[in-house]
């Protein structure tokens, strides 16, 4: 039975479930403790470590930095930061701005080419969350322009299509910095989707290690076990922490489950008691959510 999931979703972003939902949902399901990591805010943790508190689950405060990397996706993990971390919520404001920006390119895109959307649409089906290309894709699909989300993204919202417009990022260096300013541990997600051999994958750790990279999500969804294997072998060469998580959206990922990922997952709580361990030795507080 999966014990933890530091890698999830909510509406602040775009998950399907509210913050206290998925705090609600991982206790019915066992787990121990849960991270919500959503993309580029930290406006549901508030609401999640209230219900932590109120329901007994530890919940760790956390979001999803993407960044600049030539070569593939690239996607940093913040965890143990607090509810209202000051220094980071600057960035993310600009962010948040440089987002609203790529997101009215993209619906003046789809409407050169006939596709009847506003922005007001995507602004009522978020309640108050971050918006991005997950709630066009919904606005796509309920308007039957596309079957379902991932056709969305093939046919409108990836790179190369009428939709699509590019989507501004901080570089790798700057995003560990400004977690490390908020005392935060720092996971690289989901290292697959590097798209780099295992040498190069190497270099890169050593290098983002140099800046701060504490770890590396060794479970994950999407992983084989020979991907997991390997990203667990340069944990240990590399003196980096493993963590696990499963990506959990909700609805807009219905084949990953809040814990379990596709089903194979099988996290265990000794993985948080080591990043605790870590913080501790290193003489990093552990912010009180839960």
């Amino acid at each position: 039975m999966p014990e933890i999931d530091l890698h999830t979703h909510s509406t602040a972003s775009d998950g399907t479930m509210r913050p206290a939902e998925l705090v609600s949902a991982a206790l019915a399901i066992g787990l121990k403790a849960i991270a919500l990591t959503d993309h580029d805010t930290v406006q549901g943790l508030p609401e999640a470590c209230a219900a932590g508190s109120e329901l007994g689950l530890e919940v760790i405060g956390g979001c999803e930095l993407s960044v600049d990397f030539a070569q593939g996706s690239m996607h940093l993990l913040g965890l143990w930061l607090p509810q209202r971390p000051l220094r980071l919520q600057t960035t993310l404001d600009q962010l948040s701005s440089l987002r609203k920006t790529r997101n009215e390119s993209i619906i003046a895109n789809l409407n050169s080419y006939g596709v009847d959307i506003t922005y007001a649409e995507l602004e009522e089906i978020t309640d108050g969350g971050s918006i991005g290309r997950p709630h066009i894709a919904q606005l796509l699909v309920e308007k039957g322009l596309a079957v379902n989300f991932q056709d969305a993204f093939m046919r409108w919202l990836r790179p190369g299509t009428k939709g699509y417009a590019p989507k501004e990022k901080l570089l790798p260096r700057q995003a560990i910095d400004l977690l490390k300013e908020e005392d935060a541990t720092v996971i690289l997600a989901h290292p697959c989707t590097l798209r780099l051999e295992k040498d190069e994958l190497e270099a890169v750790l050593r290098e983002l290690k140099g800046w701060g990279l504490d770890g590396i999500e060794v479970f994950y969804s999407m992983h084989t076990q020979a991907q997991t294997n390997f990203f667990a072998s340069l944990c240990r060469k590399l003196d980096l922490l493993p963590s696990a998580g499963s990506d959990f959206h909700g609805d807009n990922k219905p084949n990953i489950a809040l814990g379990r990922g596709k089903g194979g997952l099988r996290p265990s709580y000794d993985l948080v008691r080591r990043m605790k361990e870590s913080r501790l030795k290193h003489g990093h507080h552990l912010p009180a959510c839960s």
